[in-house]
């Protein structure tokens, strides 16, 4: 699909290095250290997870009445948001900025369901009716929308990792058809017990994290130099006729030929259930940058950083283009390009 009518402008991250874009460039472009992972109590006894560290200064996840009882993913979610949209944050209050708002997400408010859930099956009697509203999958986007007070188009996509690009696609056709004037695309998660020890019943020794990425987009043209949408594959789905494998070569061959002046961005998180995805980009000269080994899995988060570390090496100029292959637990591989044009 090709969209390069479609600008990034900004992009925001939520990591267990912190709360920004820069501390996930430190960590993952510039060899700071990342603190150990942690033991988290779960079915199976004890877990390694890596946690978002709690914030150092008063943000307005703090001050807003909102958000002071909502869920990681919620704060993950709107934090990583706003920090793409920027100066626009104002603009959109205002009524002067139609923005849409797409959260992707794969397990979701799992800290609040299994608290609900927990407490109805104890006792239904007294299960807080006040916690239930904090376990559907729109929660976090809902927030989000309500804190920047736009009353434009608001979608939750949930799906595996892939499904942050489906996200991209879906902002850029709102945009191309001139639904919106803007579109946040955010991809969070947060940690629970159910979801570590869900991951460890498929995948033994990989620790879990949790965080946010984010970008803002709008129509190109309006700057003389814009990092752009370049194109989104088709999402190549895994069933009984694809196999994974020729779902991934599949991906790579609709995009375009990576060159050793642009950074290759991978889904792989050291494990040998990515080795596919690594064998598929074997012969890629480019850079190649995977978050998920330093910072471990995140679902749809993960997928989150990766784009916004595709843009932030494209508006420092760092390289020529970025390519994004993504390659879900069990769902599709899909892949888009980013690249440095001429917006007008």
């Amino acid at each position: 699909m090709e969209l390069s009518s479609v600008a990034i402008r900004g992009a925001g991250a939520v990591s267990p290095v912190g709360w920004g874009l820069a501390d996930l460039r430190d960590a993952v472009l510039g060899g700071r250290a990342v603190s150990p992972a942690v033991k988290l109590s779960c079915v199976k006894g004890e877990c390694l997870v890596r946690r978002v560290p709690v914030p150092t200064q008063r943000t307005v996840l703090s001050s807003n009445p909102r958000l002071r009882r909502s869920s990681p993913i919620t704060q993950f979610a709107v934090a990583a948001a706003i920090e793409a949209i920027g100066p626009d944050v104002e603009k959109v209050k205002r009524g002067e900025l139609r923005l849409g708002v797409i959260v992707c997400v794969t397990t979701g408010c799992v800290n609040y369901s299994r608290r609900f859930y927990s407490e109805a099956l104890k006792d239904p009697s007294t299960a807080s009716p006040l916690v239930f509203p904090e376990t559907v999958f729109n929660a976090p986007a809902s927030h989000l929308g309500a804190l920047l007070e736009s009353t434009s188009i608001n979608y939750t996509v949930v799906g595996d990792a892939g499904s942050f690009l489906i996200g991209l696609a879906l902002a850029a056709d709102w945009l191309t058809h001139h639904d919106v004037d803007s579109c946040v695309v955010t991809a969070a998660e947060e940690i629970d017990g159910l979801s570590v020890h869900g991951l460890g019943l498929f995948f033994r020794n990989m620790t879990l994290s949790e965080g946010a990425g984010a970008l803002y987009l709008k129509r190109a043209g309006e700057l003389p130099r814009e990092v752009l949408l370049n194109c989104i594959s088709e999402p190549h789905l895994f069933t009984r006729a694809q196999s994974r494998a020729r779902a991934i070569h599949a991906m790579r061959t609709e995009l375009p030929k990576v060159t050793d002046r642009e950074v290759l961005l991978l889904s792989d998180s050291g494990g040998r259930w990515n080795r596919l995805e690594r064998d598929a980009w074997m012969e890629s000269p480019a850079r190649r940058i995977a978050p998920k080994i330093l910072l471990g899995e995140s679902f749809i988060a993960s997928a989150g950083w990766q784009g916004a570390l595709a843009y932030d090496l494209l508006s420092r100029n760092e390289c020529a283009a970025a390519t994004l292959s993504v390659v879900g637990f069990d769902q599709q591989a899909i892949g888009a390009r980013f690249a440095v044009g001429n917006g007008n």
